[in-house]
């Protein structure tokens, strides 16, 4: 089974990176299945209904959150209605929608769980216990799962992804909006990068206009951010994964973008 995991889509422009390049890189690598990190998809803070859809009739199959899922308040009703949804499982109980959920598609089933980090993020439950916890219970209806996991430091997301090996098809990173160059397969065959990389706008900082946010570190001021335009990319992983084992087979970073504004 090929599985396309696309990193953080940020505001209009990452929709258009979506609409734009998705279609060929399904193409080219032949992918059952496509999951991507939406926290950033409404506007570059958090998610909304309208948005989610759109991204759905994009060919998206399943989204992810973060940090900034409750941004949009109004989310947190569409969260308990959406079976395409998740938001990072080691939220405290009574948190709207579910952390983990199970993709059904051409008679297959692929397991998708949402962490997020602690380290420079808010103090959640531990995301080490919540992991093998919501990993036992996806393990009764699929081997084949998939780990989101939403973090700042590297350590933590690096740590994760050994605690993990063996026991999930992958850990991705996700959160601080570079790809890295650490696509491997784990002793144990769990595919893993640090961070998947941004979809939108190439010619900014991390999404946000590059002269505001150049503003603020110069200034040490208070700045509005704005999403930046021009040029976009779209940043992922395809994980072939074997459907028996639940084993990753290879794992590729794919970066490509558009050579100019749209």
């Amino acid at each position: 089974m090929k599985i396309l995991f696309i990193g953080d889509i940020v505001g209009k422009p990452g929709r258009k990176a979506i609409k734009l390049l998705l279609p060929a890189i399904q193409a080219e690598h032949g992918i059952d299945v496509t999951i991507a990190n939406a926290e950033n998809a409404a506007g570059g803070n958090g998610l909304t209904k309208e948005v989610a859809q759109e991204i759905y009739q994009l060919n998206v199959d399943f989204l992810t959150m973060g940090n900034h899922v409750w941004d949009q308040r109004s989310i947190m009703t569409y969260m308990d209605e959406e079976e395409r949804l998740i938001r990072p499982a080691n939220y405290p109980l009574g948190a709207p929608g579910k952390g983990a959920a199970v993709i059904r598609t051409q008679g297959r089933k692929v397991g998708v769980l949402n962490l997020s980090g602690r380290i420079f993020l808010k103090e959640l439950d531990d995301p080490f216990p919540s992991a093998i916890r919501w990993i036992t219970e996806l393990k009764k209806q699929t081997e084949i799962i998939i780990v989101d996991f939403h973090a700042e430091a590297t350590s933590e997301k690096v740590a994760l992804g050994w605690f993990l090996d063996g026991k999930v098809s992958a850990v991705l990173g996700t959160h601080t909006h570079v790809q890295t160059a650490d696509a491997r397969i784990l002793d144990q065959g769990t595919a893993y990068i640090s961070d998947v990389g941004m979809t939108g706008p190439r010619d900014s900082v991390l999404g946000v206009k590059k002269e505001l946010a150049i503003k603020k570190f110069v200034t040490q001021l208070p700045v509005r951010f704005e999403v930046a335009g021009g040029a976009v990319q779209l940043n992922g992983v395809v994980i072939d994964v074997d459907e028996d084992t639940g084993k990753a087979r290879s794992v590729q970073a794919v970066q490509t973008f558009t050579d100019a504004d749209v």
